[in-house]
Formats: structure tokens, sequence, C-alpha cells
């Protein structure tokens, strides 16, 4: 998928990146599992939005979830929209339907973006 070389992507589309591509992606990021349909979705995105265009150094993916959705069920994506921070790889903290600004930056500062 076209994320690995530009590093987000706008808007939630049918093709996604594979367990494998993802953790083949260095750096901070913050997967946002949720669907172009979803209210919770839309109502979150400004926040979001906010947070991620004052972070330039962190990757924003928004993965389309739903059912047959391989992974989402591997990060165990239950309610939308659901934003997963991963730092190295690994996951540091995650936010379930935010609403605020306030609370997608503080998921944000659970890691360090000065790097």
């Amino acid at each position: 998928m076209n994320v690995n070389v530009i590093g987000s992507n706008s808007e939630y589309t049918e093709e996604t990146l594979t367990l494998d591509e993802l953790q083949a992606l260095s750096g901070d990021i913050l997967l946002d599992f949720g669907a172009p349909w979803c209210g919770h979705c839309k109502a979150a995105r400004p926040a979001i939005d906010e947070v991620v265009s004052e972070h330039s150094g962190l990757r924003h993916i928004k993965i389309y979830d739903g059912k047959g959705k391989p992974l989402g069920r591997k990060f165990k994506v239950k309610l939308w929209p659901t934003l997963v921070l991963l730092h190295a790889g690994n996951e540091v903290a995650r936010l379930v339907r935010p609403l605020a600004p306030d609370e997608v930056r503080q998921l944000v500062s659970k890691i360090d973006l000065s790097d």
C-alpha cells in the first residue's frame, strides 16, 4: 500500500496495511481504526486532525475496520474510532472515541516526538 511511501493517509479506504507491512514501518505511528460511514469517527475527526497537524513526525494511518478485517482483530478493536499509538512497533497507549483535542494530545504525549 502507498502508506509505506507517504506515511499517512487522509481517508479510510478498503486497501489497508497488512500486519507485516505495519511492523516494517519505523517511527511513531498513530493508527486510527474506523469506517468512513461511522458517526463516532466523523465526530472525532476534527480533534484527531488538529493534534496530528501539530506533530509532523507522527504518522497517522487510517485503517478501515469491520467484519473480516484482520488488522482490527489483531489489535482487539471493539469500538470506533480506536486510536492506537505505536512507538518502535510496540503499542504505547490507546484511546477510544475521543471528542476533544486535549484527549488526543494526552494520548500523543505518551511518546517523545521531539527526537
